[in-house]
């Protein structure tokens, strides 16, 4: 193929546009299964999209570390349950040498009675591994808000920002590529709480704010190399500037994605209990990002005939004022 100068082009090695039916199929799958997660966890007991954790509901949360060598007595959640003066939810941990309650907000005297009364039951405890953490409802409510908020104002950001560089339509798509990365991670969490009872904390909105920075800057090195094949070459079809600008962003966003992962699966693996489904969240929102802005956007564009205005020359350029 030649241009309309004669410069002999090289056809691209992976055509996206030609796929875009299958990308939109594995997409819409996505979608409607991760938004069912959430439906379905709205509409159950948790009463949210996903299962807040105490960060969020306020309360106060109690650990304690059994001193029973390689075996640990028998014990089940409902007898830790009973023991105890206050409504708790009883989880057991690593083969019931750790006992994790969640109980209403409870002042420090009534933390050491519940702590005492495990104790007795399942004593004794490790003093050092003994660990209690309460949260008022009121401070629960404002970091959640406070988590909305910062998450609605960085999707404002990115459309003020793609509009001003690129096009409305571009900060459109740039949106669309944003709430599908979110409403994923959060449906595979959401699924997460209504089979395995996961909670998400704080770190969970960080998670989202990260994977949205990312995944936006993964789409503007797109838009970038889409714009630039509009301005070299004018007399190709969208279709072929889009596959070409993909083709030629391919290798750099696969190996950006690879190297992100590899200190978060670190974090999945040696972080330790408390970074754990942080890291988990931000492993997948790196590679569904990863995934929208190769596979979502830019055989999109096309269809919705995303064709930029060239630049206008400035007086740096030597251009007339």
């Amino acid at each position: 193929m030649t241009s309309s100068t004669g410069a002999l082009l090289r056809e691209p090695r992976f055509r996206v546009t030609r796929h875009r039916r299958l990308s939109f199929a594995i997409t819409a799958v996505l979608l409607i299964v991760s938004l069912l997660g959430v439906i379905l966890s709205w509409s159950s007991p948790i009463g949210a999209p996903v299962r807040p954790g105490l960060d969020f509901t306020g309360g106060t949360a109690i650990q304690v570390e059994r001193r029973c060598g390689d075996s640990c007595g028998s014990l089940s959640g409902e007898v830790v349950a009973r023991s105890l003066a206050h409504p708790a939810s009883v989880q057991l941990l690593d083969g019931g040498r750790a006992i994790a309650l969640r109980l209403a907000a409870l002042t420090p005297a009534e933390s050491g009675e519940v702590v005492e009364s495990l104790n007795r039951l399942a004593g004794p405890l490790d003093p050092s591994g003994t660990r209690i953490d309460t949260i008022g409802p009121v401070l629960g409510r404002q970091l959640l808000q406070s988590s909305m908020l910062a998450l609605v104002v960085s999707f404002l950001g990115v459309a003020l920002f793609i509009t001003a560089r690129y096009d409305r339509l571009y900060a459109v798509l740039a949106l669309f590529c944003l709430a599908h990365d979110v409403l994923i991670t959060t449906g595979v969490f959401a699924w997460l709480g209504l089979l395995a009872g996961v909670e998400v904390d704080s770190l969970f909105a960080v998670a989202l704010l990260t994977l949205a920075g990312y995944s936006v800057n993964d789409t503007v090195v797109v838009f970038d190399r889409i714009r630039e094949q509009q301005q070299v070459l004018p007399d190709l079809t969208l279709d072929d500037q889009v596959d070409r600008a993909v083709a030629g962003t391919l290798t750099r966003s696969l190996y950006t994605s690879f190297t992100t992962e590899l200190p978060i699966l670190a974090l999945v693996f040696f972080g330790g209990q408390t970074l754990f489904w942080f890291a988990v969240a931000l492993a997948i929102g790196v590679a569904v990002g990863s995934w929208s802005s190769i596979g979502v956007v830019p055989p999109l564009l096309p269809l919705l005939g995303g064709r930029l205005s060239p630049r206008r020359p400035g007086p740096e350029s030597g251009a007339p004022a």
